[in-house]
């Protein structure tokens, strides 16, 4: 009998669409997903997830990959004030607020990307710049919107990567180019986060969690576009494929 993919739950987007219906819409960007399903596991979505409902679902998973969002998370969940111009989700943040740090404690392959390392940080009492292009000596790190997706996902700066980390074997040395399509940034690392990569200004753009039982990454650059052509993104994705392959046989048996 063939071995079930290992299912990897991707928290959601939430958005209003269509104006007409208050409703809202379950939204994913396919790259994601289909990263995902490129390295052999099964993504999955829980559309009405609930920070209340983590208990139940998280063991019915695998693997946990935070992924990103033109959505900022919300300042005041790390004492700023939101800004006029932010776009936010705030079930998604609820629920990931509650994920994080459930995932940790399962020891659950977790691997935040973008928004998804932002979550980490906040959910583990961290903060962010709000707007890193207007903070002194920090980059302009968003990518030119007025351009075509190939253009916007373009290695953009090089990281400086932590000799002897995983970052480093993926990469296979201490310094990888990178795109960059964020306008949020870690300001205050969180609880048990380790800088383990970062731009040449000094941003945090890669981390570990200390002590944690699994595999346990965030970075702040996006892996899952066009990993199969990129050795260090593709590296780093099946390095979590595995580490989900690992969990599933220790949960089923299978």
């Amino acid at each position: 009998m063939p071995k079930h993919k290992p299912l990897v739950w991707l928290p959601a987007c939430h958005r209003n669409l269509d104006l007409s219906d208050p409703g809202g819409y379950t939204v994913l960007a396919d790259r994601y997903a289909a990263a995902v399903t490129a390295l052999g596991l099964q993504p999955v979505l829980y559309p009405m997830a609930a920070a209340a409902d983590v208990a139940d679902l998280l063991p019915l998973v695998d693997g946990v990959l935070l992924t990103g969002s033109p959505s900022n998370v919300e300042a005041t969940r790390f004492g700023g004030t939101a800004l006029p111009t932010d776009l936010l989700d705030p079930r998604r943040d609820a629920l990931t607020m509650a994920l994080v740090p459930a995932a940790l404690e399962a020891g659950m392959p977790l691997f935040g990307v973008c928004r998804g390392l932002q979550e980490m940080n906040v959910a583990l009492g961290g903060s962010l710049h709000q707007q890193v292009h207007s903070e002194p000596g920090l980059m302009d790190h968003r990518e030119p919107d007025d351009q075509d997706l190939a253009v916007q996902f373009a290695t953009r700066h090089e990281v400086l990567l932590a000799p002897g980390s995983a970052f480093a074997e993926w990469a296979g040395g201490t310094r990888a180019q990178v795109n960059s399509l964020h306008g949020q940034g870690i300001k205050r690392l969180g609880r048990d986060l380790v800088a383990e990569a970062l731009a040449p200004d000094g941003l945090v753009e890669g981390v570990r969690v200390e002590g944690a039982s699994g595999f346990a990454y965030g970075v702040q650059w996006h892996p899952e576009w066009r990993h199969e052509s990129n050795p260090f993104y593709q590296h780093t994705l099946e390095a979590f494929a595995r580490a989900c392959r690992a969990h599933r046989e220790h949960r089923t048996g299978a």
